[in-house]
């Protein structure tokens, strides 16, 4: 059985890569759009399942595909990613100061068989001074990201305060429930695994 990640994420793969787990990447090509009656925490393992169905076709009777997405929700509302420098520091003046959510959809797709499931981190920010805030969007570029910020990156180090929950789940991909689930759905994570780490 061969592992197949559904993402662009290069933090994705890195999750991956360091428990040591032997992958191929495709990259979904979907439009991350969801239907307007969704609760905020059912959007992100929408779309993955959205991003996982996009590649029924293109996977092997041997491949087992990961698609992933995350949402930060604030306030029941969704913060996908921004779209340039203003909408950035606008979203992390929103997350200053408060308590969010960062849920993370995941969806498993051997054959014609489908699970998805999710995980929620609670993340509370520090007050952000604006210059704090100008500053890392500027150096850091996070256009790619939910909420607008990589908490592995100096607005993590600096601004989080508290978590509750998985750290690597507000990364992108809750690594140990993704293991678990893997072994739970009858393929043990170890199968996919360099053997020399094991």
């Amino acid at each position: 059985m061969q592992l197949v990640l559904a993402s662009a994420s290069p933090r994705r793969r890195q999750l991956l890569e360091a428990v040591g787990l032997k992958f191929r990447v495709v990259v979904p090509e979907v439009k991350e759009h969801y239907p307007g009656h969704l609760a905020a925490a059912e959007v992100a393992p929408f779309l993955s399942h959205k991003k996982a169905l996009s590649l029924v076709g293109q996977l092997a009777a041997d491949e087992l595909l990961v698609a992933a997405d995350t949402c930060v929700i604030l306030q029941e509302q969704v913060l996908g990613k921004p779209q340039g420098e203003q909408e950035a520091i606008a979203m992390l003046q929103a997350l200053s100061g408060t308590e969010h959510f960062v849920v993370t959809g995941v969806t498993l797709m051997h054959k014609e068989k489908m699970h998805t499931f999710s995980e929620t981190t609670a993340v509370k920010f520090r007050p952000l001074p604006l210059e704090l805030i100008r500053h890392y969007v500027q150096t850091y570029r996070p256009f790619d990201k939910a909420g607008a910020y990589g908490i592995q990156e100096f607005i993590g180090y600096i601004g989080v305060q508290g978590i509750r929950g998985c750290f690597y789940n507000v990364m992108g991909l809750p690594v140990g429930r993704l293991l678990e689930e893997l072994t739970d759905w009858g393929y043990p994570w170890q199968q996919f695994c360099n053997k020399h780490l094991i």
